[in-house]
């Protein structure tokens, strides 16, 4: 392909990713597979480019673009190359107005960055979270051990504060490498490693993964578990929650059990497992502000009424899953936020409304203390952004 028509194969792509943030569609990670996923004559490093020019533009601009072409030509202003490509051939952009008016870079909405400043989230936090993410694995010790792995993947490096965390290099096809297939690694940033290791999950106990999604933290709980015990993950979201099952299956997980949920009848639906559970984590909902450098998007799809009703449904998932740890048991709340209205102010607020429920001390090495809990930022802990808190009944 030409450089105008990966400039046009990226207004297209933009144009999609600017409807589907508006309408609550498909995030951009999976709208870009499926643009691809029907254009095979694309090579590799089409795609590479392509991907890179639509992510760049969504950086830079932190409120919905009009279009996909005013998106781009807010990155020509940056990089004037880019102008050369609207050069009205067959494949590519007709060539610049003199009267077009590019999109207006900007980070966030303003109300956004009041926020993540009245959460002590500074410019150069901000900043962090834009930058493009490392690729991070978690060596599956149920099948392979982390320093066997090392040796076998060229300039792979351990990650601090995990077990078995190991950094790759971006440009690695993870999917390609035997220690993938064969289920001794999953994808799963450093940052979703250290706080499910937060949780102290050990063998023998039962345990509930309350919004378990795709599973990567419930496979990560099975691994702390030496796959000795029970776990029970549940979530709303069929297509998510149907994808944990070959994964576990590669991973050779076999104590972990799905459970579809209805939507606000999670309590009747679990009534068999109430003060049954050693540890119940909840993975909440959450505005995602902490992996806006995977999926900077994100920032197009929150407003102040979509914050409300995330808190709503944190807070409501709390409760559920109040009433479903056992006497001495714990509570592990995370979000992948750094907005102190889904962490902090969270845990505060359940901590008030459940007299005797006392905070455990996490010493994961990694992290802030912030609040009842900790949270990692890019910044500080070259992770995605999350918080995380532990609480035990009484």
């Amino acid at each position: 392909m030409t450089p105008a028509a990966r400039a046009q194969a990226a207004i297209e792509l933009l144009d999609k990713i600017i409807a589907a943030a508006r309408d609550q569609g498909a995030a951009a990670d999976t709208l870009i597979a499926r643009w691809f996923a029907e254009r095979r004559y694309a090579g590799s490093k089409d795609r590479r480019a392509i991907r890179e020019l639509v992510y760049d533009a969504i950086r830079l601009l932190g409120k919905p673009p009009e279009n996909g072409r005013t998106a781009l030509l807010a990155l020509a202003k940056d990089r004037p190359e880019i102008a050369g490509w609207f050069d009205g051939s067959p494949y590519g952009p007709a060539p610049i107005d003199p009267a077009e008016l590019p999109a207006k870079p900007a980070f966030a909405h303003d109300w956004l960055i009041k926020a993540l400043r009245a959460s002590d989230i500074g410019i150069d936090e901000q900043a962090a979270l834009l930058q493009r993410a490392p690729l991070d694995v978690r060596v599956n010790a149920l099948k392979a051990d982390a320093d066997a792995v090392l040796a076998q993947i060229p300039g792979a490096e351990p990650i601090p504060f995990t077990t078995d965390g190991l950094r790759l290099p971006s440009d690695l096809t993870v999917e390609q490498l035997p220690s993938f297939r064969d289920g001794q690694i999953e994808v799963q940033d450093a940052g979703s490693q250290i706080v499910s290791l937060a949780s102290g999950a050990r063998r023998g106990q039962h345990v509930i993964d309350l919004c378990a999604g795709g599973g990567g933290k419930t496979l990560a709980l099975a691994a702390m578990m030496a796959n000795q015990g029970s776990i029970l993950a549940c979530d709303v979201d069929r297509g998510r929650l149907q994808r944990l099952e070959p994964r576990a299956e590669r991973a050779g997980v076999t104590i972990a059990e799905t459970r579809l949920l209805n939507p606000r009848q999670e309590e009747s639906q679990l009534a068999d497992q109430a003060g049954r559970a050693d540890i119940v984590l909840i993975d909440a909902p959450c505005s995602g502000t902490g992996t806006w450098r995977r999926n900077p998007e994100a920032r197009w799809r929150l407003t102040p009424h979509r914050l409300a009703q995330l808190g709503e449904t944190q807070r409501y998932l709390m409760r559920i899953g109040a009433n479903l740890v056992r006497p001495g048991g714990s509570l592990v709340y995370i979000v992948c936020s750094v907005l102190d209205e889904e962490g902090a102010s969270q845990t505060d607020a359940f901590l008030k409304a459940y007299p005797g429920w006392t905070v455990e001390t996490l010493a994961p090495g990694a992290g802030t203390p912030r609040g009842a809990g900790l949270r990692l930022t890019p910044l500080r802990d070259s992770t995605d952004g999350f918080f995380v808190a532990k609480m035990r009944r009484p």
